[in-house]
């Protein structure tokens, strides 16, 4: 394998995967909507345009992809869209169908293997039956993403997918998401935090987990990567601490029960304006009260995810967030 495509090579995923395929001696082909984050954001030896490749006619990304041994998507809509109802239609546009179509033009144009950013979602749909996950919009289309992408790369490409869990890290012109926690947060006295706990990775190990699954990862795989388990609690006492309001802001652990009528309220609210969230608030936050943790060792070494900081990272991320640029 010598030169790899990644679509969404400026987004923040991307744009790491384009550097780490770069330190290790590949050619680097991407596409990303414009504009630029920031100027000279990739290096010159990237072949990068910018445009919508699904505007594109087959045969033009067919040519696009043809010197291709490899590609990487690294785009779609994840959990945080809010779309008109019914959700299920929005990703079902948004994440599966723009994927099919890359991955059986891939295939034609003779790229032999094919790695989706995918979410932990799709994990946890299958790990925790009793939340019905499968029946919300976002993490049932974040499964059929995967089975139409295999289905394409059948008899001729592999296909794998990485289920992604939080993660951390800053780039060039682009503001952490992670700014929806820490604006909340700004100035309270008390800011409560859920029972449970979650999977955690850096960017960079993101990006190794995407080479190494290109390299290493066998047709149909799933890898749901993870570096570090935190309870919330702790992510939520680095946030205050990032804002430098430790000793005016407690961070308690919240009751699912006492606040569940506002999030099934909020869940109405939203349908009677026609919206509807991927997964629903209701579901989204008992959710929160498990410990959606996955082990380290089941994909770091496989992949040759390397150890990086992951608190450390938490922290620069943060802030970012606190100083708003």
């Amino acid at each position: 394998m010598s030169k790899v495509f990644v679509l969404g090579g400026t987004g923040f995923l991307g744009y790491y995967t384009v550097k780490e395929l770069l330190r290790r001696n590949y050619q680097v082909k991407t596409m990303a909507l414009p504009p630029l984050p920031a100027e000279d954001l990739l290096p010159a030896e990237v072949d990068c345009s910018l445009g919508n490749i699904f505007k594109m006619k087959d045969e033009e990304i067919i040519k696009l992809l043809d010197d291709c041994d490899g590609v990487i998507y690294a785009a779609g809509a994840d959990e945080r869209t809010t779309p008109k109802k019914p959700a299920m239609k929005f990703f079902y546009e948004a994440n599966v169908l723009p994927t099919q179509r890359l991955a059986r033009l891939a295939k034609k144009a003779g790229v032999k293997h094919f790695v989706i950013f995918n979410s932990y979602f799709a994990e946890f749909a299958k790990r925790l039956p009793q939340y019905h996950l499968e029946e919300q919009a976002y993490p049932n289309m974040r499964l059929l993403q995967e089975q139409v992408a295999f289905a394409e790369g059948d008899g001729g490409m592999t296909v794998c997918s990485l289920r992604l869990p939080y993660i951390f890290g800053t780039m060039p012109g682009r503001m952490p998401l992670w700014t929806s926690f820490v604006d909340p947060a700004r100035g309270q006295a008390v800011y409560p935090a859920p029972k449970g706990g979650t999977a955690m990775v850096t960017v960079e190990q993101v990006a190794e987990a995407a080479v190494g699954a290109l390299e290493k990862g066998q047709h149909r795989q799933t890898f749901a990567i993870c570096a570090k388990n935190m309870k919330f609690k702790e992510f939520y006492e680095l946030i205050v601490e990032a804002l430098g309001q430790q000793k005016t802001t407690q961070v308690p652990l919240s009751n699912y029960t006492d606040l569940q009528p506002i999030f099934e309220n909020m869940d109405q609210q939203a349908d009677e304006a026609g919206l509807e969230h991927g997964i629903h608030l209701a579901v989204s936050m008992k959710l929160q009260t498990e410990d959606l943790y996955l082990n380290p060792q089941a994909t770091m070494p496989v992949l040759g995810i390397k150890d990086h900081d992951v608190v450390a990272a938490i922290r620069q991320t943060l802030k970012k967030c606190v100083a708003g640029k």
